[in-house]
């Protein structure tokens, strides 16, 4: 292999490998936006933490900071023995707002306190009351910090709600799934009913509801999935899985039936798709509960006929080869070169297959590819077992 493309092809992987972890650590399947760190594990990672408000702004034209001010310590959520006993501390910025709060993190560093971050905070009392309750809960588990976070979904304090969305933004979905089974199903439907609510916390909030909820949020649920404006926002999968939790069958059929409807848009039938591979991972009780097997051969029905879909083919074709559902193989292989289905990307998905897939169609199938281009045979086959080496048949 050429150096160059070899480089190429780590530096491929490399990206796509960073992608999956962030998403890995992103743990909720409905939250959207990127991972950053909840107020706990920054105070967790800081020296010092204060809350209390700036005063006596004077400027010292010295340095690049051309002023300094007193922060006057209200509050102690982690102190340390170089500020021990403080009510105040000078700190080389000119802040001419006495009036905001705020909360302060920083260190010691070359003999002074340097505040590193600072979050300005609107309605105190809401953040006082936020952060000493998460913090009295950190050693707690995941599901009863979570059902704190909850009541703070919705507060006034902008800051507050955000960090309330990261507690669940890092959880996983199992973290609260029998916790959110007795939340009040009427203040989550208010929530999305609410036009100030954003879409991208659609998601979240439906799968909370679609654990509490009854026939009427059902209702709502399936209105905001055909509300051409809601369903707009990045959390449609979220309210197609909820559906399904309040109606399984009804939910199934829905969704089954819209994957495999090539006149609907592209990314609401991408929504059907995350949410039949959220049923797989998480929820085949709501197919069959009685029988997983059974259950994941219905799953696995569904994401067949999304195959005869030339602009979705190949993401049915990348699962068919994660899930080691070789029984498609001659239907999978007979796709290579139709009419159609020659995009670079189902060619790639279809060889990607079938150096996994370990019978004589397939073997048969490598070699025919090897020979009629050893280029691209080769770059597919190596970024796959960079991919997953333990998995790929060599070939």
């Amino acid at each position: 292999m050429k150096p160059l493309r070899r480089f190429f092809l780590v530096f491929a992987v490399a990206c796509l490998l960073s992608v999956v972890l962030t998403a890995q650590a992103a743990s909720c399947p409905f939250c959207e936006g990127s991972l950053s760190e909840t107020l706990v594990l920054q105070i967790d990672s800081a020296q010092m933490v204060f809350f209390g408000h700036f005063e006596k702004a004077r400027r010292t034209n010295t340095g690049l900071e051309q002023g300094e001010s007193d922060f006057v310590i209200e509050r102690v959520y982690k102190d340390h023995e170089s500020v021990k006993g403080l009510k105040r501390i000078t700190i080389p910025k000119y802040i001419t707002d006495s009036k905001s709060k705020w909360l302060l993190f920083g260190e010691f560093y070359k003999g002074k306190f340097d505040a590193n971050k600072g979050t300005q905070v609107t309605h105190d009392s809401e953040m006082i009351r936020y952060v000493e309750g998460i913090i009295k809960l950190k050693s707690k588990s995941q599901p009863e910090r979570l059902r704190y976070a909850f009541d703070f979904l919705n507060s006034p304090e902008l800051e507050v709600s955000m960090d309330a969305y990261r507690e669940f933004h890092r959880a996983d979905y199992r973290d609260y799934k029998e916790m959110a089974r007795k939340l009040p199903p009427d203040t989550i439907a208010g929530w999305l009913q609410d036009p100030k609510t954003p879409s991208y916390r659609y998601g979240l909030y439906a799968s909370l509801l679609g654990h509490c909820g009854k026939a009427p949020h059902a209702k709502l649920l399936m209105e905001m999935i055909e509300d051409p404006e809601k369903r707009r926002g990045s959390g449609l999968h979220g309210l197609m899985s909820a559906y399904m939790m309040l109606e399984p069958k009804k939910g199934w059929t829905y969704v089954k039936d819209l994957v495999q409807s090539a006149d609907k848009p592209f990314l609401i039938r991408y929504a059907g798709l995350q949410t039949i591979r959220f049923i797989r991972e998480y929820r085949l009780d709501l197919l069959n509960p009685k029988d997983e097997k059974a259950a994941q051969n219905e799953i696995v029905k569904g994401v067949a006929g999304i195959m005869k879909i030339p602009d979705m083919a190949d993401f049915a074709i990348e699962d068919m080869r994660k899930w080691k559902r070789w029984e498609y193989c001659d239907q999978i292989l007979g796709m290579f070169g139709q009419k159609g289905f020659s995009s670079s990307v189902i060619r790639k998905s279809i060889l990607r297959y079938a150096l996994q897939c370990d019978t004589p169609a397939a073997r048969a199938f490598c070699k025919a590819q090897r020979l009629r281009d050893q280029e691209w045979f080769d770059e597919v086959r190596e970024l796959l077992e960079l991919e997953s080496p333990s998995a790929t048949t060599k070939k």
